[in-house]
């Protein structure tokens, strides 16, 4: 079995936005029929947003 690389990072906060009932049932929904999760999708978005603008911060 190959081990993974990741380094696992605690999850220790959280973050509560507000958005449209129905946009976050359809969200839900799709994450859903796309065996993902809302959390992790949310997640990945803002690792890929904070890569995209730490990296043109520093240059």
């Amino acid at each position: 079995m190959a081990k993974k690389n990741s380094k696992k990072v605690k999850k220790d906060s959280q973050l509560l936005i507000r958005i449209n009932g129905e946009q976050r049932d359809r969200f839900v929904l799709r994450c859903e029929e796309l065996d993902t999760s809302a959390a992790r999708e949310i997640r990945k978005f803002i690792g890929r947003f904070l890569k995209e603008h730490e990296s043109t911060e520093q240059s």
